[in-house]
């Protein structure tokens, strides 16, 4: 399986969709956890990058370098 790429302010979709009814998230910290913010709500969840990793369906949006 190709590791897939991401990096800050990435917009990204999850597996499973927020309870507000959103499904895209923007990666505002990364580290050991990741941050990321709902941008439906702006709920923000850190998450364990593996976990992350697991989780995460597919890049929408690349940030503007």
């Amino acid at each position: 399986m190709v590791d897939k790429e991401f990096g800050l302010y990435d917009i990204v979709q999850m597996k499973k969709q927020h309870p507000c009814g959103e499904n895209r998230w923007k990666i505002i910290r990364m580290g050991m956890d990741i941050r990321i913010k709902c941008l439906g709500c702006d709920h923000s969840v850190m998450i364990p990058r593996k976990e992350f990793t697991k989780k995460l369906k597919k890049v929408l949006e690349k940030a503007a370098e």
